[in-house]
């Protein structure tokens, strides 16, 4: 056996230090930035989800709460008294002699702001109410993830 020479080990060397090209790390790169970016969209859509979910449920309290004062009250609050009239007695518009006096959201706690800090939207003329969150836009209408979040009551079945 003959000994190896300079020239025989650098190709030797060369041949297994031998790395990505730069097309090759391109391409990678830009199928990791396309996974990348269809994961994040689909966070970004279970986080609205979750979001429109919790304002719902928040809505849902609220209207629980708005039940409890109209069967001490005998009606809503107007929209003048507001979501306020669950916090404390209002002092105008019909006075309400049966008012719980702890209110109605309990103790030290107030109306949550919806998922995106902007405040429920209440209507009322005493006998009907509805809610609503203007949802991530905190603008009235809006479409797709900006649309508006009514509170739609539930409907009881009725039996055959």
């Amino acid at each position: 056996m003959r000994p190896e020479t300079n020239t025989e080990i650098k190709k030797t060397v060369s041949k297994s230090e031998k790395g990505f090209s730069l097309l090759e790390i391109l391409i990678a790169l830009a199928l990791l930035a396309g996974a990348g970016t269809f994961v994040a969209g689909k966070m970004f859509e279970s986080m609205h989800k979750g979001r429109v979910s919790t304002a719902k449920t928040q809505m849902g309290n609220i209207a629980n709460m708005l039940r409890s004062y109209k069967a001490d009250c005998n009606v809503y609050p107007t929209t003048e008294q507001g979501l306020l009239a669950l916090e404390e007695k209002p002092t105008t518009g019909r006075e309400c002699t049966n008012y719980n006096t702890g209110g109605y959201v309990g103790e030290d706690a107030e109306i949550p702001l919806d998922p995106w800090e902007g405040e429920y939207q209440y209507t009322s003329n005493g006998k009907k109410f509805s809610l609503l969150s203007f949802g991530a836009d905190k603008q009235e209408g809006g479409e797709d993830q900006d649309a508006d979040i009514p509170f739609r009551k539930k409907r009881r079945r009725r039996g055959k």
